[in-house]
């Protein structure tokens, strides 16, 4: 197999018919370069040149060596435009995970953005939960995670990035679902059926569920279990009981259900980048400065 090396020594000589032109365009001496191409007749045990007299010609070998080693040089030169936009962040693919709630802003216009700015990244998303997040980031999986904050893990980088605060959503016959504007005192819920959210599916979502609602003095009737917001909020468009959601999941999610805001509205931090902490992918940071630009405080 030869090298790109001497395909471009082999095409010198053979645009130009003169070892001593060819030589000095490589920025070569000639006795190297001649004893290049003898070297590479002899691996491919074939004649090249015809250098008889004082002229040198293409055999017809010579002549369809050259059409290929033109496509060699090519595709390595394209190789080395494509190595240089990837380190640039201008080419590649970029996987990113997601909770469902994080598909509404601020990672629609960094999406839109994104995009603009890097029109020829593959982008592939796919949705996780929060600890599916963690582990495929951590194997390579994904690139970046889009999930609800957790604690830390080692050799993985969490950028809050989405603060909100709780909401609580109410089916629509219920008696309090009236009046949609004016806040309402948690404690009114102590002896409601809950749709909660499993534990195991984001623990430290879980767990600011949990602290809002004993900081109202209670704890809730888990009555209903789901793995995600959308499947809690389902449960409670089903009149099933009440649940908390960030206030975000109102502008995403409607059907038979009534929004109340809170009397002591909490902030919490609702979604974090996830990205491994020794990742230096051009993607992987141009991303995270689009994010960063996007950030926005949603109460």
């Amino acid at each position: 197999m030869i090298e790109v090396r001497q395909a471009r020594y082999f095409l010198a000589v053979a645009e130009t018919l003169h070892f001593g032109r060819a030589a000095e365009q490589l920025g070569m001496s000639q006795p190297p370069l001649s004893q290049a191409i003898l070297q590479l007749e002899r691996q491919l045990g074939v004649r090249l040149f015809d250098r008889s007299g004082r002229r040198v010609r293409l055999t017809e070998t010579g002549r369809a060596f050259a059409e290929e080693c033109r496509k060699l040089v090519a595709t390595a030169r394209h190789a080395h435009e494509v190595a240089a936009q990837a380190e640039a962040g201008l080419v590649g693919t970029l996987r990113i995970g997601v909770v469902t709630s994080a598909l509404s802003e601020p990672l629609l216009g960094t999406l839109s953005d994104f995009r603009d700015a890097r029109p020829h990244v593959d982008l592939h998303l796919t949705e996780v939960d929060t600890g599916e997040g963690h582990e495929a980031v951590a194997r390579h999986e994904i690139d970046i995670a889009v999930i609800r904050p957790s604690a830390p893990v080692r050799g993985l980088h969490m950028q809050p990035w989405r603060h909100d605060q709780f909401v609580i959503a109410l089916p629509a016959g219920h008696p309090l679902a009236e009046d949609t504007t004016d806040p309402v005192d948690l404690a009114r819920f102590v002896d409601e059926p809950w749709a909660w959210l499993r534990r195991e599916a984001s623990p430290d979502y879980h767990d600011q569920l949990m602290a809002t609602c004993r900081r109202a003095g209670f704890t809730p009737e888990a009555r209903h279990i789901a793995n995600s917001i959308l499947t809690q909020l389902a449960m409670v468009a089903c009149g099933l009981g009440v649940t908390l959601v960030p206030n975000v999941a109102v502008r995403s999610i409607q059907g038979p259900i009534v929004y109340r805001p809170l009397t002591d509205p909490a902030d919490i931090v609702e979604l974090s980048l996830v990205s491994r902490a020794d990742t230096h992918e051009p993607l992987v940071q141009e991303f995270l400065r689009h994010a960063s630009a996007h950030r926005q405080e949603m109460v």
